[in-house]
């Protein structure tokens, strides 16, 4: 696992042991950041379900503004640090539940939405993301899930922008209206 492009294109990340994490395929990575190259230069980034930090970290590397990372496990959110402060990055790191997180963290223009499959997570996800308003106008949201997975209608306001499957993974863009 490897960030791709940008201020720290080539540096090799941590990886967890075992298989709690799921860390997204570089393929697959590649693939939406491909989408995302014009998404990220300034943009407020949240890495809910952060795992590696790997996605919060690409977008940082190819010019996001900051990035804010979640996640429940102790050791992701270790690795999390371990792998900003190896790419020479900072972020705000937050251990807890991702959906209680969710509040109160402002708005974002960039959502990354990759939680543990079939855990129902992502659904519940999408809707406190509406119900908090946790999309700025224009801002995206980027859910994995397994190709068979049927999401719900997107937020209120949003529309699915896009969908692609990457082998045995599926890629849905959601993006919000921008305002007026």
């Amino acid at each position: 696992m490897r960030v791709i492009t940008g201020k720290a294109r080539g540096r090799k990340l941590r990886e967890p042991k075992g298989m709690d994490i799921r860390p997204t395929t570089d393929m697959v990575k590649e693939a939406v950041f491909n989408i995302l190259q014009f998404e990220l230069e300034g943009a407020r980034v949240l890495d809910l379900f952060a795992g590696t930090g790997q996605l919060g970290i690409e977008a940082l590397s190819r010019g996001a503004a900051e990035a804010v990372f979640v996640d429940a496990s102790s050791a992701a959110v270790r690795l999390v640090r371990e792998n900003l402060s190896a790419c020479g990055f900072e972020g705000r790191v937050i251990q807890g539940d991702a959906l209680s997180a969710m509040r109160g963290l402002g708005k974002f223009d960039v959502i990354f939405l990759d939680p543990p499959y079939d855990s129902g997570l992502l659904e519940k996800a999408l809707e406190i993301a509406e119900n908090v308003d946790l999309l700025a106008a224009g801002g995206i949201i980027v859910c994995e899930s397994r190709r068979e997975t049927a999401l719900p209608a997107p937020p209120e306001g949003c529309f699915t922008e896009l969908e692609r499957r990457y082998g045995k993974v599926k890629i849905t863009i959601i993006r919000r209206k921008q305002d007026g």
